[in-house]
């Protein structure tokens, strides 16, 4: 049955080819010769197939997951350097009509306070998140066709694209909301949307419909073929993910990896990112009573491994993660994390008040964004604002032909400094700024063109000067 060409979910993501590929992982996790002979082949960086990154996530060898670990980091810097791109989500409502049971959104919660934001209160919250520096949100919604219809989220994305509050501006809006129609995607891209994200949660149907007993996300099929549907309406930059420890990670690391592959065999594009968010606590959710929950040591090969197998896709990691552990995976693929991030509906404007929560989950990166774009720079790493490539053109098939033939750096590096200098001048700390302005001084020699340096010198003058969103 098993099919990546075909437009029926199970067919690509097919149960039997898992379990086949599950099978054949555990048998060869501790042949040598063979995973030797993938770590070599993955050095060309054009990826691994799934059944192929399933079995070198399985090897457990401590000299072979270390070279795993080596070739993620060379892959992760070939492709993306150093650069870390920033983002923040917005939350717009939790009302919701799904029953799923580890979200505690869900229809049958009846004590977590509910909460829809007026525009006027979007207005507020954006510009508080201006304030911060930030450049790109993620809008996330419950799914509730009466609260939350798809005009309620249009009308929110033009409300966001025009709030201009002293030298901020909100330059991208990604959209993570429910599976929806190819009309109503084709709507999305006409509001001027990024990226597309759903998360599948688990590949597994069975337990996909325990996890999703009542609401339209129960139905299966219609969740999992919906990254078609977004990019037959248009959307061409999609992210996919799963929620590790709803299902067991061997099955649902394989159907993800299943998922780019269907996405690049058929719309010759694959996911322009990918998500791995963990169970955690929430209202009335308890992460310890999943059993398939994963190790730190665990979820680090898991990121080093997606890098490896789809080398050209985008990583994000969300506060659900400590900084500890988001320092340990950055370099092994992660390429998008959130700073000074709320899951609650508001919070931004105005703290809210601990008896009328309405988050989503528990943050386990508390830190504000100053904080983490400090963390980064003492990394050696760049805090990345940048959206240029959304806003010229270069999205879908034009991104990946950049990425995967490596030219992309040539605008990124630039790009992601000058933005970086935008928040040191209008928002940073004065250790911050100071780290900053050093970084940006090293990195600027790393510059390979000399044309594409003196215009970025250029500008970066012209930026303390007043003058903003330059881009390459």
């Amino acid at each position: 049955m098993y099919n990546p060409s075909s437009g029926i979910a199970e067919e690509f993501i097919a149960h039997e080819e898992i379990m086949a590929s599950i099978q054949y992982a555990e048998e060869n996790k501790g042949n040598r010769k063979l995973i030797e002979s993938l770590l070599d082949r993955a050095g060309d960086c054009k990826g691994l197939t799934h059944r192929e990154a399933l079995t070198l996530l399985e090897c457990q060898e401590p000299d072979l997951v270390e070279r795993m670990f080596c070739l993620a980091r060379e892959i992760k810097q070939k492709f993306y350097g150093n650069r870390i791109v920033m983002f923040a989500p917005l939350y717009l409502s939790n009302y919701c009509v799904n029953g799923c049971t580890y979200c505690p959104y869900h229809v049958k919660n009846k004590h977590i306070a509910r909460k829809k934001l007026t525009q006027e209160e979007i207005r507020r919250e954006v510009i508080a998140l201006q304030n911060m520096g930030h450049k790109r949100l993620a809008l996330e919604t419950g799914e509730d066709p009466v609260n939350n219809p798809i005009e309620y989220v249009l009308e929110s994305i033009k409300t966001i694209y025009g709030i201009q509050h002293k030298n901020g501006a909100i330059r991208r809006v990604n959209v993570n909301i429910a599976a929806t129609t190819q009309e109503n995607y084709q709507k999305l891209k006409e509001a001027g949307i990024g990226t597309y994200i759903l998360f599948q949660e688990t590949y597994h149907r069975e337990n996909y419909e325990r996890l999703h007993p009542a609401g339209p996300k129960h139905d299966y099929a219609w969740h999992t073929e919906a990254m078609d549907r977004a990019m037959k309406g248009g959307i061409d930059d999609v992210g996919i993910g799963v929620l590790f420890g709803l299902n067991h990670y061997r099955y649902d690391f394989t159907g993800l990896l299943m998922h780019a592959e269907h996405l690049e065999t058929m719309f010759g594009v694959g996911p322009h990112t990918i998500s791995v968010p963990r169970i955690r606590n929430a209202d009335d959710i308890d992460a310890a009573a999943f059993e398939d929950a994963i190790s730190d040591e665990l979820f680090a090969r898991i990121v080093a491994v997606i890098r490896i197998a789809v080398p050209y896709t985008g990583m994000i990691i969300s506060t659900r993660e400590s900084r500890a552990t988001r320092e340990k995976v950055l370099k092994l693929g992660v390429s998008q994390i959130s700073g000074g991030s709320r899951t609650s509906v508001g919070g931004y404007a105005e703290e809210e008040p601990e008896e009328e929560s309405s988050a989503q989950f528990d943050v386990s990166d508390t830190r504000t964004l100053d904080q983490v774009v400090e963390w980064l720079l003492d990394l050696k790493m760049i805090p990345s604002f940048c959206t240029a490539c959304y806003r010229e053109g270069r999205t879908g098939d034009r991104f990946m032909k950049l990425v995967k033939s490596g030219q992309i750096a040539n605008c990124c590096q630039p790009n992601a400094l000058m933005t970086l200098k935008e928040y040191l001048t209008d928002y940073a700390s004065e250790d911050t700024r100071r780290k900053g302005e050093s970084l940006i001084e090293e990195e600027l020699k790393r510059v390979a063109s000399d044309r594409i340096r003196q215009r970025t010198e250029e500008n970066l003058k012209e930026i303390e000067h007043g003058t903003r969103d330059f881009r390459f």
